[in-house]
């Protein structure tokens, strides 16, 4: 009997000791943490998603795409997140205080989707619909564009966006260093000088432009007759035809969210530009349902490249003085086309 109580205190403190540590000191260190704002109160991250967002969260998790991708920059000092510009600083708890539930992941078959969002290009980059060429897209084939942002965390960095070659559409040479798709990389028959189709088995990660890219690293290019990579009609064209983006991928279709519809007057503005065996018949078109745009609505969501004043970015000074050191306030703010 004297052997009882020592074993059953034993226990209770080992379980005691347990939830402590595990379940009181988080939710007491951050369990209530708010919006960061800057001293006017306009600046603020994170803020509510949309409507769309939320839905397409769900859609997200209901198709298994956590089972493949993380949505968790790690530090530096724990694995190479950063290296391959998925991000320029870790994931920190106030990155999530609004998503319920969050979609963390532990396997990365794709590459992390945390940044996704911030890789959008600016709206003058994006093509019209159904492949048509808009007037924005002219103008950022024939004069300076912002090129595609290669790390979240930079935002766009100037760059000259070349005219189109005959026979191209000025939307598949509007962004030619842009990011692989997630998990995948990208290649083309002839490599623009300097640059090389990545061959590592699993996918690419994205790259930054030549000032910041990490010598030796491999160049992901643009595929030949794609929308801009990571723009919202390049998300509907992998989601519903991966291998018209990377013949290797495993990434698996999701056409069931996509409707093939006849052609009545018009072209819809929301029709997928597809080519080859995946097109339509003519006179068919290929258009998202409502839960195909929330998906890509929640990708393009995805954006953790905001300064944080308890994270320091990679490249900005230690700050001194207990504030914020000039580089982590003057981080480029996300790309114009990343949604909030």
């Amino acid at each position: 009997m004297k052997g009882l109580a020592p074993l059953f205190l034993g226990i209770f403190g080992t379980f005691a000791f347990s939830w402590v540590g595990l379940t009181v000191i988080p939710t007491w260190q951050i369990g209530h943490l708010n919006p960061q704002s800057d001293e006017e109160g306009t600046d603020i991250y994170p803020r509510p998603q949309s409507g769309m967002f939320v839905r397409g969260a769900h859609v997200y998790a209901a198709n298994g795409c956590v089972y493949c991708h993380s949505q968790q920059v790690r530090a530096e000092y724990t694995a190479n997140d950063i290296e391959r510009k998925w991000g320029n600083r870790r994931s920190a708890p106030r990155d999530y205080i609004f998503e319920r539930p969050v979609f963390l992941g532990k396997m990365r078959m794709g590459q992390d989707l945390a940044n996704i969002g911030a890789r959008a290009p600016a709206p003058e980059e994006s093509p019209a619909p159904a492949g048509a060429a808009s007037p924005a897209a002219q103008g950022a084939a024939a004069s300076p564009a912002a090129a595609q942002a290669a790390s979240p965390s930079s935002g766009s960095s100037p760059a000259t966006a070349p005219a189109a070659p005959p026979g191209t559409s000025p939307a598949s040479a509007a962004s030619p260093n842009a990011p692989p798709p997630p998990g995948q990389r990208t290649g083309v028959a002839s490599p623009s000088p300097g640059q090389m189709a990545n061959a590592t088995p699993g996918g690419t990660s994205p790259v930054a432009p030549p000032s910041a890219q990490t010598p030796g690293a491999p160049w992901p290019i643009q595929t030949a007759g794609l929308p801009p990579m990571y723009s919202a009609a390049w998300h509907h064209v992998h989601l519903y035809a991966p291998r018209s983006i990377n013949p290797d991928s495993n990434m698996p279709a999701y056409r069931f969210l996509y409707e093939k519809r006849r052609i009545t007057g018009e072209r819809s503005a929301e029709s997928l530009q597809l080519s080859g065996s995946d097109a339509p018949l003519d006179g068919w078109q290929i258009v998202p349902t409502y839960d195909a745009k929330c998906v890509v609505a929640y990708l393009m969501g995805l954006n953790q490249s905001h300064p944080l004043k308890e994270v320091r970015s990679v490249g900005a000074a230690p700050p001194t003085g207990g504030s914020p050191a000039p580089a982590a306030q003057g981080a480029s703010p996300p790309p114009p086309g990343a949604a909030k």
